[in-house]
C-alpha cells in the first residue's frame, strides 16, 4: 500500500534537525519582542493577521503554531476550563470558545505540584500537538502520551516528549497533555459533599478522558485519525493508561494502549480515600461538611495540608505498587479495579503492550540508598522491609542468589526491588488481559544499560520510544548518541509506531514478537541484540507472584 510517509532520517540528519528545530524556535520566540502579536485571553496571545505559522481550527477556536523541519507543532492548547474555585474537585468543564486566532507557541501551565517548591496553576488543562501534515486529507495514527510522576507530579511539557522525531520517522501525530494531579485530581469527597462531588476521586483521570474527547473532536484537523488513537505512558503515565482501561467514559476514545513501567492491577478503595479526605479537612481546620471552603483554600496551602495528612495515615489494606493520590474505585467513574481479579471487560477489544526495565530500581536507589558495598545481612534487612517478614525475605534472596550466582548483594537488591512489583505486574496484567481472548497483549523487558550504576534504569526507555536520544532532560540521562543507542531507538520507536498503526508491534528490524499468553509467556528483550525469550527467569517470577499474592 502506498503511503506519504517521509523517509527515515539518518542519525546525522536527526541530530542536525534537532539543532535546527531549537534554533528556529529561538528565532520565532524573539519575534514576540517586535510586537507581532498582542496579549489576549488569559495569558495566550492573539496574532496579527500577517503573522507566520500554520493555523488549525478547533471546536473552541483557531490556533496558530510553528513549523520546523517539516513538522508543525502547537503547544498549550486549552482542552478544558480552569479547575480552580467552584470547579475544583469537579468533572472538567468545556473551555469557552475564543474569537480570532490564538497562538499556540509555548507550553501551558503544569498542574499545581511540589518539586522542591510549589509550582503550577489550576488553569492547567492544556495539550500539545505535533504533526507532519495539516489539512492534506491524510489520517495518521495518533499517539497520546501520558506523563510520569505517579499521580502527584510531572508535565507533558518535557523536552524528552518532543514529538518531532516520531512524526518524521513514522508519519504519526503526537499529543502530550497536562491534567490535574495530587490532591487536586484525587481528593474523594463523595461521602462528605454528596452527589455534586461524586466523581471527585477521579477528576484527574476524567481530565485525561476530556483530552481524549478533544482528540476525537479535533485531531482530524491536525492530520490525525480519531478512529486510530494510541494512549501510552511511563511510570505514572503507565498507571494512568492502566486505569483508563477500566473507565467506561474512556471506552471508544482510544484503540491501543502501551504501559511502560507502570502496570496497575488495583486502585484506592473508597473507604481509604474518605479517611484521607477527612484528614485533609482536619489539617486545614475545616469541618467535613465545609466543602465550599475547601474549594477556596490557596493551592499551596491545600497541597501542603494534603501531603501532611497522607503522611499520618496508613491504608487499611496495603496494595503493593500503589502511590499517593491513586484514583478511587468509586463505583461510577471507575466501577472496579482495572485488572483485579480479572482484566476489565470495558477495554477487552483494545490491544495492549506492557513492559518494564531490567533494573528499574537503580533510579530510586541512586540517592541515600546507593550502597554498592551492601553486605548480605543488609540485603536481607532491606528485602524484609519490602516484603513484610524475614522468612519470606530469606526465601526470596535465596532464590535470586541461585538464579544469579555471580551477583553481589547490591545486584540482588536491585533485581529483587525491581521485580517487587514493577517486573511482575506487567506479566500478570498481560496474562489477565490475554485470558479475555478478545485482543492481544505483548510483553517486553528493556535491558539496554546506560552505565554501570544506573544500568537499565526506570524511565530510560522513554528516550528510545520517542527516538530522542539527543534530548537531555537532565544530566542523569545525558548520554552520548552512540551508534548502538541510535540504532536501538530506531527499532523501539518503530515498534511503538507499528503498534499505534495496527495493534501489532512487529517490524522488520526486530525478531518475530508473539503475543503473550499464560502458556507461552513470550517476552521481547530489548538490547543492542534484541531477542524473544519464553518466560524469562520463570522461577523468580513464580516466587515473586506468591510474595505479591497473585497465585
Amino acid at each position: 500500500m502506498k503511503t506519504n510517509r517521509p523517509a527515515k532520517l539518518s542519525n546525522e540528519r536527526r541530530l542536525l534537525g534537532r539543532r535546527e528545530f531549537l534554533s528556529t524556535l529561538s528565532a520565532l520566540g524573539a519575534a514576540s519582542a517586535t510586537g507581532i502579536w498582542a496579549p489576549m485571553l488569559g495569558g495566550q496571545r492573539l496574532w496579527a493577521e500577517n503573522a507566520p505559522g500554520p493555523i488549525a481550527e478547533t471546536t473552541s477556536g483557531k490556533v496558530r503554531g510553528r513549523t520546523a523541519g517539516g513538522v508543525h507543532s502547537f503547544k498549550g492548547i486549552f482542552y478544558g476550563a480552569p479547575t480552580g474555585g467552584g470547579n475544583r474537585f469537579k468533572v472538567p468543564a468545556k473551555r469557552e470558545p475564543w474569537a480570532g486566532v490564538v497562538d499556540a507557541l509555548e507550553y501551558g501551565s503544569s498542574a499545581p505540584q511540589t518539586r522542591g517548591s510549589f509550582a503550577g496553576d489550576e488553569d492547567c488543562l492544556v495539550l500539545n500537538v505535533w504533526s507532519h501534515g495539516l489539512g492534506d486529507g491524510e489520517k495518521r495514527p495518533v499517539m497520546v502520551w501520558l506523563h510520569g510522576g505517579g499521580f502527584s507530579s510531572g508535565s507533558g511539557s518535557s523536552v524528552t516528549y518532543d514529538g518531532t522525531n516520531l512524526c518524521l520517522g513514522g508519519d504519526v501525530v503526537v499529543v502530550t497533555i497536562n491534567h490535574r494531579l495530587n490532591a487536586f485530581g484525587a481528593t474523594y469527597l463523595a461521602e462528605l459533599g454528596g452527589a455534586e462531588f461524586s466523581d471527585s476521586g477521579c477528576v484527574g483521570m476524567l481530565d485525561v478522558v476530556a483530552a481524549l474527547e478533544w482528540v476525537r473532536d479535533n485531531i482530524e484537523r491536525f492530520g490525525g485519525d480519531p478512529g486510530n488513537v494510541l494512549v501510552f505512558g511511563e511510570s505514572g503515565g503507565g498507571r494512568k493508561v492502566s486505569v483508563l482501561l477500566g473507565m467506561p467514559a474512556a471506552k471508544g476514545l482510544f484503540h491501543r494502549a502501551v504501559i511502560e513501567s507502570g502496570a496497575v492491577l488495583r486502585i484506592t478503595e473508597a473507604d481509604d480515600a474518605t479517611r484521607s479526605a477527612k484528614a485533609l479537612m482536619t489539617q486545614l481546620g475545616l469541618r467535613s461538611d465545609q466543602i465550599s471552603e475547601l474549594q477556596q483554600v490557596a493551592p499551596e496551602r491545600l497541597l501542603a495540608a494534603s501531603n501532611a495528612a497522607l503522611a499520618e495515615l496508613t491504608p487499611r489494606q496495603r496494595i503493593v505498587g500503589t502511590t499517593a493520590y491513586t484514583p478511587v474505585k468509586d463505583g461510577r467513574s471507575i466501577p472496579d479495579h482495572p485488572f483485579d481479579p480479572v482484566a476489565s471487560e470495558i477495554s477487552a477489544d483494545v490491544p495492549v503492550m506492557v513492559g518494564w526495565n531490567r533494573t528499574e530500581e537503580t533510579l530510586f536507589a541512586r540517592g541515600g540508598q546507593l550502597d554498592i558495598d551492601l553486605d548480605h545481612s543488609e540485603l536481607e534487612a532491606r528485602i524484609t522491609s519490602r516484603v513484610g517478614d524475614a522468612q519470606t525475605a530469606h526465601r526470596v534472596v535465596r532464590a535470586y542468589s541461585r538464579t544469579h550466582p555471580e551477583a553481589s548483594p547490591w545486584d540482588l537488591y536491585i533485581l529483587i526491588a525491581t521485580d517487587h512489583p514493577r517486573g511482575i505486574y506487567p506479566r500478570e496484567l498481560a496474562k489477565r488481559k490475554a485470558a479475555l481472548g478478545r485482543a492481544p497483549a505483548y510483553v517486553y523487558r528493556f535491558d539496554w544499560e546506560i552505565d554501570e550504576v544506573l544500568r537499565s534504569a526506570h524511565a530510560l526507555e522513554i528516550r528510545f520510544v520517542f527516538n530522542n536520544i539527543d534530548h537531555a532532560e537532565n544530566r542523569l540521562f545525558d548520554m552520548q548518541a552512540s551508534p548502538e543507542a541510535l540504532a536501538l531507538a530506531d527499532k523501539i520507536s518503530a515498534a511503538w509506531m507499528a503498534f499505534a498503526r495496527t495493534g501489532n508491534p512487529n517490524t522488520a528490524g526486530l525478531p518475530e514478537w508473539p503475543a503473550y499468553s499464560a502458556e507461552s509467556r513470550k517476552t521481547m528483550i530489548f538490547n543492542n541484540e534484541s531477542r524473544v525469550v519464553t518466560d524469562p527467569e520463570s522461577e523468580l517470577r513464580v516466587i515473586m507472584e506468591e510474595v505479591l499474592g497473585l497465585g
